[in-house]
């Protein structure tokens, strides 16, 4: 695997947590797209390099031919991000139709327990269940 695509990946999975850590909905489609391209590429990075095409007559070495397994795994990858993306965007339309904005709000029981005393959280949190 070459250095640059080492790094692309490197990148694209950064930016994409990055993005996640947002409190935008819109930030976090684009998180989980970057994470689903940093998948992709590296899954194809993983397979290695290029081997003879499976064709019958062919000119190529047919000791070695290609691995499929890549590029099903690649397009398996493909499908799912493309499915959590459009439940993203389902989401992000919702909570807009509903707030007339895409930020995610805290929740009340987060702000309650985050107001407690450290010394005090195990009985609310006992007291809780």
């Amino acid at each position: 695997m070459s250095g640059a695509l080492i790094v692309t990946v490197a990148g694209l999975v950064g930016i994409g947590v990055y993005l996640i850590t947002a409190r935008s909905l819109s930030r976090i489609v684009l998180g989980f797209s970057m994470l689903g391209h940093a998948a992709v590429l590296g899954l194809l990075a993983a397979g290695g390099p290029a081997g003879a095409p499976p064709l019958a007559g062919a000119a190529s070495d047919p000791s070695q031919p290609a691995n499929p397994l890549p590029q099903a795994l690649s397009l398996t990858a493909i499908v799912i991000s493309f499915g959590l993306t459009l439940f993203l965007l389902a989401l992000a339309r919702r909570q807009n139709q509903i707030t007339g904005d895409d930020l995610v709000e805290d929740d009340l029981e987060d702000r309650r327990i985050a107001a407690v005393d450290p010394g005090q959280r195990d009985y609310v949190e006992e007291s809780a269940a």
